[in-house]
């Protein structure tokens, strides 16, 4: 009789857990986080004249020479993919995390000779998708992208200065720069010439 009443107790306390802790609890936060912080919770999409263009929270790639470039990324075969984050996991010894760095070195120094390279410009974040450049590596790529926009590079720069956000709450994390919205910016203000 002892044996049933607490296998009662025990499946009760499954189900009432389960209920509250698996179904009520995400329910309520998920009801909160879409009524007090609906852009937030559905991702930090950037919509423009109706149409997708990315999230602030998700780094994707441009490479073409009149955008700044984000951090390498290790996320998936091409990099980039949301579905596979994650970093290489190559350490500090390894010939192959060596020789990508230096080709990227070598790359960042022949769009920008005589400068040092920061160091985000060639390394891939440990997510892969980090959306921010620090404002060092935003401002190493001025000249490059100002030559193949026509533009002159203290106009650039300021567009820069302009997107770099401070620390959270005055200290927490590095001032950094939205890649993606630092180049929606930049199409506004500096549009291609076709």
């Amino acid at each position: 009789m002892r044996v049933l009443r607490n296998l009662i107790v025990a499946v009760l306390m499954t189900v009432v857990t389960t209920a509250l802790f698996g179904f009520g609890y995400p329910l309520v936060v998920t009801g909160l986080a879409q009524w007090l912080f609906p852009a937030q919770a559905n991702g930090s999409l950037i919509v423009r004249d109706g149409r997708l263009i990315g999230s602030r929270l998700l780094g994707q790639p441009f490479s073409a020479d009149r955008y700044f470039h984000p951090r390498p990324s290790a996320a998936g075969p091409a990099g980039y993919d949301p579905t596979a984050s994650g970093g290489t996991n190559l350490g500090p010894t390894s010939k192959a995390l060596i020789d990508a760095v230096r080709a990227r070195v070598a790359a960042a120094r022949s769009d920008n000779p005589g400068t040092p390279v920061p160091v985000d410009l060639v390394t891939s974040s440990g997510s892969g998708l980090d959306p921010d450049l620090s404002p060092a590596a935003a401002l190493f790529q001025v000249p490059r992208v100002a030559r193949a926009r026509g533009a002159g590079p203290a106009a650039v720069r300021q567009l820069v200065e302009a997107h770099i956000e401070g620390r959270q709450l005055g200290f927490l994390g590095e001032p950094r720069v939205n890649v993606l919205e630092l180049n929606l910016a930049l199409d506004a203000q500096f549009p291609v010439r076709h």
